[in-house]
């Protein structure tokens, strides 16, 4: 259904998703599942937005995406954290940009400004207008919450507290080796992806594909289907796997000798569009928001952190490792929104064991679009 309540004619899932069945290729380029995203996906999950220390004083603030719509996140004057839709109440021009630190925040456009709790302080010319009501054009709320270094933002303002979401990822993630209130935020990425949202997260979901495409992942993680684990939660999903033999022994053919406490490489997945990956060797992660820039565009927005004591050439090694498989992952996608694009298979099949992240994945779309 549209946001007016008729039915939008969208690609039929012809073979059950239940079975195996990939969603239809008519859904990775059509702009009706794409309006239907946008309002019951991207507007209701928590999404990975930016970095405690942005927001460590008062008045600090930064800007960020959660899939289309702008936020900023601000720390008021009574040191609480908050966050609200980036667009003025007047004409829709974004309130702030970049990061910094303000006293209020103030539209560019005419200067309508804002107190850091949201409230419209001051229009000019509004006392020329009968009826101007400030207190009814607050900047939209937003939920935000912080776990370690991450802050996350949910534009739905009721949302379920972060934590439930989260669940028992932060334990997993402590039991590789990762203390994530231990971690120092070291660079910030970003890619262009050329392919819709969902094929870029499906790419993320499996290593189905790592002995052949990424050759240099297989030769440090043992990618063998009973020592690559996968698991599914309610909303998130998990990939674990072990170090090679061979790469601790270092006899030079991995893409570096994983040296530190990290011994399980772990990938995780934050429905609808978080990720976390963490390689093994010194402490690290890799947090990233996949941001929706068009049908057949994504922005992969990356945060590397360490652990304090980590050498920057050990830094430099993990850094040009996920490169690597993240260029290697870029020409995949591309070449799959390729083979979509010519609706020459309406649907694939998975490979159901190998593939249980994306399948759970496809469902939690279909179940969020709720075309019933």
């Amino acid at each position: 259904m549209d946001l007016n309540g008729a039915r939008l004619a969208i690609p039929e899932i012809e073979n059950p998703i239940e079975d195996g069945w990939t969603l239809p290729a008519g859904w990775y380029a059509d702009e009706r599942v794409w309006e239907l995203e946008r309002e019951r996906i991207f507007a209701t999950g928590w999404q990975y937005a930016g970095r405690t220390e942005q927001v460590r004083t008062h008045g600090s603030f930064f800007v960020s995406r959660a899939g289309h719509i702008p936020v900023v996140v601000v720390r008021d004057r009574e040191g609480t954290l908050r966050g609200f839709v980036n667009v003025c109440r007047h004409r829709g021009h974004p309130v702030a940009s970049g990061e910094g630190c303000r006293e209020t925040l103030q539209c560019p456009y005419h200067a309508w400004t804002y107190d850091l709790d949201g409230s419209l302080r001051r229009a000019p010319r509004a006392e020329r207008e009968p009826g101007f009501d400030p207190t009814q054009l607050s900047l939209r709320p937003v939920s935000v919450d912080s776990w370690g270094p991450f802050v996350f933002v949910n534009p739905d303002p009721r949302a379920n507290a972060l934590a439930d979401t989260l669940g028992e990822l932060p334990e997993l993630i402590a039991a590789s080796g990762v203390e994530v209130d231990d971690l120092r935020f070291h660079s910030h990425h970003e890619w262009e992806v050329k392919s819709n949202w969902k094929v870029a997260i499906e790419n993320f979901l499996e290593c189905y594909h790592c002995p052949v495409a990424h050759p240099g992942f297989a030769k440090l993680i043992d990618v063998d289907p009973d020592a690559y684990l996968l698991t599914v939660n309610a909303s998130y999903s998990s990939q674990v796997g072990r170090i090679r033999e061979s790469a601790l022994a270092g006899n030079g053919k991995a893409p570096y000798v994983p040296r530190g406490a990290v011994t399980q490489a772990q990938y995780h997945f934050i429905w609808p569009t978080t990720t976390i990956s963490i390689e093994v060797g010194p402490m690290n992660v890799a947090i990233e928001r996949w941001v929706p820039t068009g049908l057949r565009t994504t922005a992969e927005v990356t945060d590397y952190f360490f652990g304090e004591d980590v050498s920057e050439e050990q830094v430099q090694e993990v850094i040009e490792f996920g490169t690597q498989v993240g260029e290697e992952d870029l020409a995949l996608c591309e070449s799959v929104q390729s083979g979509l694009d010519s609706r020459a298979v309406p649907q694939g099949r998975l490979m159901r064991e190998s593939e249980q992240l994306i399948h759970d994945f496809q469902r939690k779309v279909v179940a969020a679009l709720d075309l019933s």
